[in-house]
């Protein structure tokens, strides 16, 4: 252990915890230069062999820089194979149109997104060499292995998969290094719960503008038996308020690829992916252009002109959308659905996409398994906004559907009401 002093030489502010958050002063800085015997002009003295000692240091560093670069351009000519996959894994820029060729390849058949997000991931892979990652101890539920690559550890590092054990805080350090570095595109895989542990990691990351990747399953309080300690309430909404994060939650296949591949073509700042761990819908998109709109952060699934309201949804919520639609369609109602997969591109569209989503004078529900106050913003204060504002509960999915009113019948019900059918 070093035993160390805060404001150490001052006569007066040595040890003390005015020294931690304020300067000196002129006086007091006087008095601790002529305590340290140290010259009282100029204002900031630097020695002159201080300066000769760090010239000789930048010197050293120069030569061995240059040995260092002479030393790699002579194993580029001695193995150019490894070379062109050294240059490969360090362009970490995505191939043009990967997002699109991502989408046309994207899982199309009922499923949970997470199993969605292993199946773009390893599409991404193929096309990426630099894309590696890992989990936080959690990787077969999180679905975030790269296959037929092997595990990094002690003494081998050819492969791409990361095992960061339980410590997701330093995990999304980790991610931080890694991109400081810029050899590699790396993401990083956990519950969405679990964010809570790494959310400082997240916070630098966002400012510091790090294209990092996380990868957060288990979205919402249809993880089920496992209880409130592990079903995210406030988490989504929470990372949303973290400047320039995205925030992903797709609803289907076609949802997590675009999730996937705008994550990579970004590079000022972070993105999360949220998925569900249960099974979902696959979405039918029946409107022409509708995947040209899919990158806006938000786009009309369903629905046309005239509409009595508009229903927007995010992730495994939005087949509670279009149930509703349907259902209400029957008591003569028309309904828009929106779906919502990234809250903050939506919010960068300009203001007449996002009024032709939500035009003036229609009402509008929300409707996310998660708290519901911070879409008032986007519903309005006449607006419906489903949700939940209370800790989960330990039961099987289908059981808190229920009990939470997140079913198709649950949801209809509560439109209508507030439609006044």
């Amino acid at each position: 252990a070093c035993r160390t002093h805060i404001a150490h030489g001052s006569p007066n502010k040595q040890d003390t915890a005015e020294s931690h958050g304020a300067p000196l002063g002129e006086d007091e800085v006087a008095a601790t230069k002529a305590a340290l015997g140290w010259p009282a002009e100029p204002t900031f003295h630097v020695p002159d062999e201080v300066r000769a000692f760090f010239k000789e240091r930048a010197e050293e560093g120069r030569a061995l820089r240059t040995a260092w670069e002479q030393k790699l351009e002579a194993w580029r000519d001695a193995s150019p194979g490894l070379a062109e996959t050294w240059d490969a894994i360090r362009d970490t820029a995505p191939p043009d149109g990967l997002t699109e060729r991502l989408i046309d390849a994207a899982p199309t058949d009922d499923g949970a997104t997470r199993g969605h997000s292993g199946t773009v991931l390893q599409l991404a892979a193929a096309e990426i060499p630099g894309l590696v990652g890992g989990s936080a101890d959690l990787a077969p539920s999180n679905k975030s292995l790269i296959k037929d690559s092997p595990a990094i550890r002690a003494g081998e590092f050819g492969g791409r998969n990361l095992h960061f054990g339980v410590r997701e805080h330093a995990m999304g350090a980790i991610l931080n290094g890694m991109l400081y570095h810029g050899a590699f595109r790396p993401y990083g895989a956990t519950f969405l719960v679990f964010s809570d542990y790494m959310r400082p990691s997240i916070r630098l990351a966002a400012l510091a503008g790090l294209p990092a990747i996380y990868v957060f399953t288990h979205d919402s309080i249809f993880v089920g038996e496992d209880g409130p300690t592990h079903e995210p309430i406030e988490h989504a909404m929470s990372l949303r308020l973290i400047p320039n994060l995205r925030v992903f939650r797709p609803a289907d296949g076609v949802e997590t690829a675009l999730a996937w591949g705008q994550a990579l073509e970004r590079t000022t700042g972070p993105s999360a992916l949220l998925l569900s761990r249960q099974k979902l819908p696959a979405v039918r998109r029946e409107i022409e252009g509708q995947l040209g709109e899919i990158r806006r952060g938000g786009y009309l699934v369903a629905g046309g002109d005239k509409a009595d309201a508009v229903v927007a949804a995010t992730g495994s919520e939005l087949h509670l959308a279009l149930a509703a639609r349907e259902a209400m369609e029957a008591k003569g109602k028309k309904l828009n659905v929106v779906s919502i997969p990234c809250l903050e591109l939506y919010y960068e569209q300009e203001a007449n996409y996002r009024r032709r989503l939500f035009p003036a004078g229609v009402p509008t529900c929300t409707i996310e398994a998660g708290c519901t106050r911070p879409w008032r913003a986007l519903a309005g204060p006449d607006g419906l906004t489903l949700g939940i504002d209370r800790f989960g509960a330990s039961a099987p999915a289908s059981v808190l559907a229920e009990h939470y009113g997140l079913t198709a019948s649950s949801v209809t019900t509560r439109i209508a009401e507030w439609l006044g059918v």
